[in-house]
């Protein structure tokens, strides 16, 4: 299979970054971990058109269920979502300026390390403490979690944190560095405990996603490995000859 081939039989809205919904039972599962309850005030940075306001608000009865997302299409679409939930609102807004003040418990899930330190000064500024702040994939920079399941991260203020990246991986997973087959299983439960990739491409994925989690423990000095080790030379030959997916440029020397 071709990698175009692949892509188009992935949701258009994905490939086009425009929305990733993320599955009703992982956001449940994620508010569950973070003990979200009637007391809380809940926001979710960045909605787009998932279903966590109206989750928060009917199910775990919340006492404000906010959704601020910048994207005015997106927006729109989450407000008829939460038509009628009278605990529940969407904020046409930049998370990065919109007031977050009230808020006991955060889903934050970006990538942009510029928006990550901007949203972290605010959290530690703006937010009381008891605040938590649900992440996925990772805690925001070198914070400390409370609670871990990967890949769902809870940190709570007064926040904690490493001084640097082996002390974070030591804290979150018993060693300061990561091997290929740990990037193989933490690949393999991302993949499982989201589930959002059909059973027809998880063996792709998870080759795909174990080399590029190793591929930045190598870059970042945090691989345990001193060489780069034969299972990592066989996939990320497997992904340039069947897929024409070359990672060999991104490997540091």
């Amino acid at each position: 299979m071709k990698i175009q081939k692949f892509i188009s039989s992935l949701p258009q809205s994905i490939v086009k970054g425009e929305d990733v919904s993320i599955p009703d039972n992982v956001i449940k599962k994620i508010f569950k971990l973070a003990n979200l309850r009637k007391t809380d005030i809940f926001y979710d940075l960045g909605c787009g058109n998932n279903n966590t306001i109206a989750i928060a608000a009917k199910e775990f009865k919340v006492r404000r269920s906010v959704g601020i997302e910048l994207r005015k299409a997106l927006a729109i679409k989450a407000c008829k979502k939460i038509a009628g939930i009278k605990n529940a609102e969407i904020v046409n807004g930049d998370i990065r300026t919109t007031s977050i003040s009230d808020a006991t418990v955060l889903l934050f899930w970006f990538t942009d390390s510029d928006v990550i330190h901007q949203m972290i000064n605010r959290f530690e500024h703006e937010l009381k403490n008891g605040a938590r702040i649900i992440t996925i994939w990772s805690p925001p920079e070198l914070m400390l979690p409370l609670k871990v399941k990967f890949p769902f991260f809870v940190c709570r203020k007064p926040f904690k944190y490493a001084k640097d990246l082996k002390e974070q991986i030591k804290a979150i997973y018993g060693n300061p560095c990561m091997d290929f087959t740990a990037s193989w299983l933490l690949a393999e439960k991302y993949i499982h405990e989201l589930g959002v990739v059909p059973s027809q491409h998880l063996r792709f994925v998870n080759m795909l996603q174990s080399m590029i989690i190793w591929i930045n423990a190598w870059n970042m000095g945090v691989a345990c490995e001193e060489v780069i080790p034969p299972p990592v030379q066989t996939y990320i030959g497997i992904l340039k000859t069947f897929f024409n997916i070359d990672l060999s440029n991104m490997i540091s020397k």
